[in-house]
């Protein structure tokens, strides 16, 4: 026997015949009848379509016994002319069909879906687990969210990014790197859903697909194999397509932005995408069915030669002039692609600093008075600094301090280069006890407190973050020091003042000063005390300080505390 429902649920006419009346009528006639028999009541399968991309975590309350309650969701977004039919056969395994896909969707499996639609994918799901890109490297705060969970955390360099995991860039950089070598570069105030990371097999294809909700990104992608192989970008507002190019692409809430400068792109709305050539930007906008408006790129600026190996830092960069207000220069490293920095000049020229050892791409790209940046000039050159070793100034060899940190004193032989103090109790330094920070200066002070005794010292220089040097080493004898002796509290009776101080417990004794000065440059009184506590005997109506510092018979030195203020009335 048929059941009643499943006559009711057949289309009065096709769906691609049916007006907006018409299935409202049939979705009416259906409502009724499942309240009648206490069914539930079935809506219409479109209202369950979403517009956009996103990933989501699996837990959204649903009938379907297909759904998993666990697993993470992929959210795909539907190309023209694409069908459930398609996606199945494309993306799922063999024990997932159409008709599965669909009643987790809540859709019928003939339904009319639309460019840019949203289907809801388990990632169990899916016949091929994509191929993992990896994040090189990060600059600044990046986040990462992970399409197995949906939670957002801090990402870190080295860590693998999987087919609907998302980036979120807000002050910072990401750069990533796809399985077949392709750069992807990510700028500030960015979002880009990973929409799929494939690669089939031995012969080289792939299939890279993501989508930049906001923000922008520059891409470098590795020639693709012909057959199959695709490397796309989407936007809220177009598509860009290409086979082995290098370009960049920015959106916003007015529209997307691309701008190419190598190899062509294949960019605009779905169904209305034009050829981009190297050399040309363009332009979609999000409003109405707006063209693709092309727009040729600031010239390349003609750079001049810089030697291979940089041996000295600052270089000067020099370029000729284009006629730009305003150029931007990009230091990329030249072996892994990363991007490091950007800098802009407003002349010709700028002199670049502050870079490790290495090997270094520089771009450099003239900018339009509205932030477009033109085909860029290259220049690449290898920085090789070498750290000399420094030459020691004080304390001298053999030197006795009183001072349980001293300062270190010395100068640099080589360019660019920063040096801090080691410190070790045997000349070859496999007991080091203190170190200083890392400083430019030519002097510094051990990073802890000495104790009295023999030690030896040395400078430890670096240059390129890579290239090292160790000067001499000097010994030095420390005596010490006893810390400051504070007052605690005063008592007074009549004219006499009790004062109390803090122990110390290596102090053999203490000094006592008395003054009607704070500055203790006329001292009236001074005195030897065994004992933590002393009574003076003061005239009343006058001022005075008192101040303390501990005593040694060793080699300890004591250091005055800060002065007390006194008063008899």
């Amino acid at each position: 026997m048929k059941h009643p429902l499943n006559e009711w649920r057949r289309p009065l006419v096709s769906r691609q015949q049916a007006s907006p009346t018409d299935r409202f009528r049939q979705w009416l006639k259906m409502s009724v009848l499942a309240v009648c028999l206490g069914w539930p009541a079935v809506a219409p399968a479109e209202f369950n379509i979403a517009r956009g991309s996103d990933i989501r975590s699996a837990g959204v309350a649903n009938a379907s016994s297909n759904r998993s309650g666990t697993a993470g969701e992929w959210r795909y977004t539907m190309r023209s002319g694409e069908t459930l039919q398609q996606i199945a056969t494309e993306l799922l395994t063999s024990n997932i069909n159409a008709q599965r896909l669909a009643s987790y969707n809540q859709i019928a499996v003939n339904s009319a879906l639309r460019a840019g639609d949203t289907l809801r994918i388990p990632v169990p799901w899916l016949t091929q687990q994509p191929e993992p890109a990896v994040l090189t490297a990060i600059t600044g705060q990046v986040q990462i969210r992970t399409a197995s969970t949906g939670q957002v955390r801090r990402a870190s360099g080295g860590e693998r990014i999987r087919a609907g995991d998302t980036l979120i860039t807000s002050s910072g950089t990401a750069t990533v790197e796809l399985a077949d070598g392709s750069v992807v570069r990510i700028n500030p105030a960015s979002q880009i859903v990973f929409n799929r990371l494939t690669r089939y097999g031995r012969e080289g294809m792939t299939d890279t697909r993501m989508r930049l909700n906001r923000g922008s990104m520059s891409n470098r992608v590795k020639p693709l194999i012909e057959g199959g192989s695709r490397f796309e970008v989407e936007t809220p507002s177009a598509i860009a397509a290409v086979r082995g190019t290098a370009f960049a692409i920015q959106t916003d809430d007015l529209g997307s932005y691309i701008q190419v400068t190598e190899g062509d792109v294949d960019f605009g709305a779905p169904g209305r995408t034009r050829i981009v050539p190297a050399g040309y930007a363009a332009t979609v906008k999000v409003a109405g069915n707006s063209p693709v408006n092309l727009r040729r790129l600031p010239p390349r600026p003609e750079t001049r030669p810089v030697p291979d190996t940089v041996n000295q830092l600052p270089i000067e960069l020099g370029w000729e002039p284009t006629g730009a207000g305003n150029y931007q220069i990009d230091i990329l490293d030249a072996d892994s692609g990363n991007w490091l920095r950007r800098e802009h000049s407003r002349d010709p020229r700028y002199a670049m600093n502050d870079l490790a050892n290495g090997r270094y791409t520089i771009e450099i790209a003239a900018l339009t008075p509205d932030g477009l940046s033109g085909m860029p000039g290259t220049l690449q050159f290898q920085v090789d600094l070498a750290a000399r070793a420094a030459e020691l100034v004080r304390p001298e060899a053999g030197a006795t301090l009183d001072s349980d940190q001293p300062e270190f004193q010395w100068q640099f032989t080589g360019e660019n280069e920063s040096g801090r103090v080691e410190v070790a109790t045997d000349q070859d330094f496999q007991q080091v006890v203190s170190t200083s920070d890392w400083t430019k200066g030519n002097s510094s002070m051990p990073g802890k407190p000495l104790n009295p005794g023999q030690y030896f010292w040395r400078v430890v220089t670096e240059a390129g973050e890579t290239s090292v040097a160790t000067s001499e080493t000097r010994p030095l004898i420390v005596n010490g020091m006893l810390p400051p002796v504070r007052v605690i509290s005063t008592n007074y009776i009549e004219r006499q003042v009790r004062i109390f101080w803090e122990t110390v417990e290596t102090a053999d004794g203490y000094r006592l000063q008395l003054s009607e000065d704070p500055s203790f440059r006329e001292v009236i009184k001074e005195a030897d005390v065994n004992d933590t506590t002393a009574a003076l005997r003061l005239i009343p109506g006058r001022r005075y300080f008192v101040r303390l510092k501990a005593v040694s018979d060793g080699p300890l030195a004591g250091r005055w505390g800060p002065g007390r203020e006194l008063f008899v009335e």
